[in-house]
């Protein structure tokens, strides 16, 4: 036990003694380091007292010289200047008013219509292309017609639908072709060309498709229409809106598609006839008239070449074929 007091005795009087003896030595340093400072400020203070200034004054300023008169006459001079100074100002005045100036050319403002505005009337017409064709052509026609004459054959979906619109389509197409060529050559070229405003290209376009539907709507569609929408009768033709136009046109369409299905169904209806009056005779009562009469409607269909006699039919109703 007095062992350990003396050993701990003794690590602390080592550890006392580094302890002060680190003291006395950053103290020494510092007193070093303060003395060499002050003496570097006392030897500048020396220098700068001792040394010449080699700032120099500086000296007065000069004024500027007069100017030098030229050699020569003092009138012509003095007029030359007045002269050099006036040109000099007016081109100045000139060069500013022109660069402060904004030109604007007008030229070709009615010209050819720009890309953007084309693509804009064409995407128009396009959204627009179904209710035209529908209401403004002999699509309508063709269309229900040819219902008709699958109705009465007794087929309730040969041929398909798809088929029978491509059919009608493109049968539009050919009867409405005189009048597409009219509206090309008379509204859209010349308004692409420049050489017609919009105003006087839709004028102009529309006549000829305007035409093509007078030629086909009749008088009392048009007079039906006029009192719905309590307008007065127009004296002449020529002088009916579209918004009166069309849908006399429509329905025009639909009364003649109507008369055209009643003449196919006549045929067909005296083989329904003769069929179900034979199979009532022979007590067949449990079979089917339709069943048994649709071979001999499509064998009478196909020996008087149907299809043609109908394609013919509608092309000549609207003064064609």
């Amino acid at each position: 036990m007095t062992h350990v007091r003396r050993a701990a005795t003794l690590v602390a009087l080592l550890f006392s003694g580094l302890v002060i003896g680190f003291g006395l030595f950053a103290g020494a340093a510092s007193a070093a380091s303060a003395t060499s400072a002050t003496s570097s400020v006392s030897a500048g203070a020396a220098a700068g007292v001792g040394a010449p200034s080699l700032v120099r004054a500086p000296s007065d300023p000069v004024g500027p010289t007069g100017p030098t008169a030229p050699s020569g006459s003092s009138g012509s001079t003095s007029s030359t200047d007045s002269t050099d100074s006036t040109g000099t100002s007016s081109a100045d005045s000139t060069d500013s008013s022109d660069a402060n100036s904004v030109d604007v050319n007008l030229k070709g403002i009615t010209g050819k219509p720009s890309t953007g505005v084309s693509v804009i009337v064409a995407m128009t017409l396009l959204s627009l292309l179904p209710a035209i064709v529908l209401t403004c052509t002999s699509f309508t026609k063709i269309l229900v017609v040819l219902g008709l004459t699958r109705n009465a054959l007794g087929l309730q979906q040969t041929p398909p639908n798809q088929v029978l619109a491509g059919l009608a389509l493109f049968l539009s197409l050919f009867i409405m072709a005189p009048v597409l060529h009219g509206i090309n050559e008379k509204g859209v070229q010349p308004y692409l060309d420049g050489t017609k405003t919009s105003a006087q290209a839709w004028h102009d376009g529309s006549e000829p498709l305007k035409k093509f539907m007078l030629h086909n709507t009749q008088d009392d569609q048009i007079e039906l229409l006029s009192n719905v929408a309590k307008r007065p009768v127009p004296k002449d033709r020529e002088d009916v809106s579209m918004a009166t136009l069309v849908p006399a046109f429509v329905l025009s369409e639909l009364k003649q598609a109507f008369i055209i299905g009643f003449i196919i169904f006549i045929p067909f209806l005296v083989i329904d006839l003769v069929v179900s009056g034979a199979l009532m005779a022979l007590g067949m009562m449990m079979m089917p008239p339709v069943m048994v009469s649709l071979p001999f409607k499509l064998l009478l269909f196909v020996m008087v070449d149907g299809w043609a006699l109908i394609i013919k039919a509608l092309v000549a109703s609207y003064g064609g074929g």
